[in-house]
């Protein structure tokens, strides 16, 4: 959304995914067992995990945090420098297009990892705020947010655990976003331009769609009670910053877009089937020689220590028992991997296998209701709202991509939108029917 890139321009798949060409970090980070990429040799060491979330918090445990370097990956073909996220993209963002022109740029989100956004320049965000999303929720002083409504102190559970707290996390995103909006950088301390372009994310809604007893009541989508409550949070929240617009003056000069990321599969709950075990890199281990990587929510992302037996591999996984035992609807890898994506043979990056899996099927050996990551209608199918007082309302059905929103901003600022790498060598068009 922020480069009009797809994986094979930009390079991420995720934040946390596995690169054939790095090596791990100088240090295991102390707060998450169950993922850390183990410190090791470099250049002894080829192929690690790369991490570019929480993992990489000095501190997770703090809400306003910085990246440890001592955590990230490292690059045998730089000295063994470490690999900051915005290093890792591979094209430039939006962000820094409009700050080449002249423009202020300011970004919120929910990691301080999230800094990839200023693209491989490291510029391209002049007011970065990443709050830590997975820190041990504290007492805020917003309504209803001065003392923590369910305290979790477990590391990297987080603010996600309970409906309120979300909310209170949330409203640090809202309260920085306001504040750019009268003229101050996002935490109020100093005056700044209004941004030319700036925005954040909400997880609020995220939350509300998976935390057993909310998501949706049934399979159109009615929200239940608690997801409601997110839902008319997030748009009080929009109105708030639609209203500092007004008081600002520049209402009618915003293009304000709301779009998501992604959907939660399933929105049926009924349809769900919960797959834990580790899988599926634990039935890959019985089948496979090496070590096997995966990142699964309701699709699987998989690396294997030798790709070769990729071909192999799928063979074996799509046998009826394993299909079976892995939920999964289509397999790919070889050709009809690399028909849509790099080969895993020439980009360290891509995965060997991808499993699409059956709707509701998610790979969690917990009590969340639904997750995200996979290719099936309930992830890809997600909202994108474009709004100014010039535009006449429409509700247009033809098939459009997240990745067109980022040459559609540059186009709205009167920017060439081949200013972006990605736009360039893939192709890609701003949105039809807006200008």
């Amino acid at each position: 959304m922020v480069t009009g890139g797809s994986p094979t321009t930009a390079g991420f798949w995720y934040d946390v995914t596995y690169n054939r060409k790095l090596s791990p970090p100088a240090q295991t980070t102390p707060y998450i067992s169950y993922v850390g990429a183990p410190g090791g040799p470099c250049p002894g060491q080829i192929g690690t995990i790369t991490e570019f979330d929480e993992s990489v918090d000095t501190d997770l445990t703090k809400l306003y945090g910085s990246i440890n370097p001592n955590f990230l990956p490292r690059d045998p073909s730089r000295g063994c420098a470490p690999v900051y996220p915005h290093e890792y993209l591979r094209v430039n963002t939006i962000f820094e297009v409009v700050k080449a022109h002249g423009g202020y740029t300011a970004w919120t989100d929910k990691h301080p990892a999230y800094e990839w956004t200023n693209g491989p320049s490291g510029q391209g965000v002049d007011d970065f705020f990443g709050p830590e999303i997975n820190s041990i929720p504290v007492a805020l002083p917003f309504p209803g947010c001065t003392s923590v409504p369910a305290p979790d102190t477990t590391p990297d559970d987080g603010w996600t655990t309970d409906l309120r707290n979300i909310q209170c996390y949330d409203q640090t995103h809202v309260q920085a976003v306001l504040n750019q909006i009268h003229g101050y950088t996002h935490d109020g301390s100093h005056s700044a331009p209004i941004p030319t372009l700036f925005g954040t994310n909400f997880q609020s809604v995220s939350v509300g769609e998976k935390l057993a007893g909310n998501g949706y009541l049934d399979v159109l989508g009615t929200p239940s009670t608690g997801l409601l409550s997110e839902l008319d949070f997030v748009d009080n929240s929009l109105g708030q910053m639609v209203s500092a617009l007004k008081d600002a003056g520049i209402y009618d000069d915003t293009l304000i877009i709301i779009g998501a990321k992604h959907g939660q599969s399933p929105i049926d709950q009924s349809k769900r089937v919960g797959i834990g075990g580790g899988q599926p890199a634990t039935l890959i281990n019985t089948i496979a020689s090496g070590e096997v990587f995966d990142i699964s929510d309701d699709g699987s992302l998989i690396w294997l220590n030798d790709s070769s037996q990729a071909a192999e591999i799928a063979k074996q996984l799509s046998t009826s028992a394993n299909q079976a035992t892995l939920g999964i609807q289509e397999i790919f890898a070889g050709p009809a991997l690399k028909e849509k994506f790099n080969s895993p043979l020439t980009d360290p990056r891509t995965p060997d296998i991808i499993l699409k899996v059956n709707t509701g099927v998610i790979f969690t050996g917990g009590s969340k209701i639904a997750e995200h990551g996979g290719i099936n209608e309930d992830d890809m199918h997600v909202a994108l709202l474009f709004s100014n007082p010039e535009f006449k309302a429409k509700h247009v059905k033809t098939y459009v991509l997240n990745q067109q929103v980022a040459p559609t901003i540059l186009q709205s600022l009167g920017l060439d939108p081949k200013e972006l790498k990605a736009v360039q060598i893939e192709g890609i068009t701003p949105l039809p029917f807006l200008f």
